[in-house]
């Protein structure tokens, strides 16, 4: 009796894993964003070693993160209307202005890459460097927030892996 039950909790806790479990890896292996650029071709950009990528899916975008010692990577990939994120993009850009960052904005077709220099004494929100390109209703981004302005990624560095996402989605 004791062994029947014993057998009969581990089948219903092995049950419970898969169905709380299963589901979360069906959503990272069809998370668009994660498969936009690779820990290989992103760590050389990085200088280190980046975690596992962790994906999370909303209604019109999926996001995919990773992290190494200095940096944190976000791969996003919109879905929907035509421009509408290129123009919160760029509202963004405005409000980061406005707050007294230094921003640096460079278009290659339909990319865009851009550095965000936080104001002094907002360090601590980091250094971000993003690419994003259009592609029909679609958008794809890579950002890349370091700690410290020496460790920032340079729009040259990072240009060439949003040109290798734009031929992913």
């Amino acid at each position: 009796m004791v062994r029947l039950a014993a057998r009969t909790w581990g089948a219903i806790l092995r049950a419970a894993l898969v169905t709380l479990f299963v589901p979360a890896l069906l959503t990272a292996a069809d998370n668009n964003a994660c498969k936009l650029l690779t820990a290989t071709e992103l760590e050389p950009v990085v200088g280190g070693k980046l975690s596992a990528f962790k994906g999370e899916s909303y209604s019109s975008a999926d996001v995919c993160t990773a992290t190494s010692d200095n940096a944190k990577v976000l791969l996003r990939w919109f879905r929907g209307k035509k421009d509408s994120s290129p123009d919160a993009a760029a509202k963004g850009l405005e409000i980061a202005k406005k707050m007294g960052a230094t921003v640096d904005v460079k278009t290659f077709g339909p990319i865009v890459c851009s550095t965000i220099i936080p104001p002094k004494g907002q360090e601590f929100s980091g250094f971000s460097t993003t690419c994003s390109v259009s592609k029909a209703a679609n958008v794809a981004a890579v950002a890349i927030t370091v700690k410290a302005r020496r460790d920032m990624v340079s729009i040259d560095k990072l240009h060439p892996l949003a040109e290798k996402m734009a031929g992913r989605f």
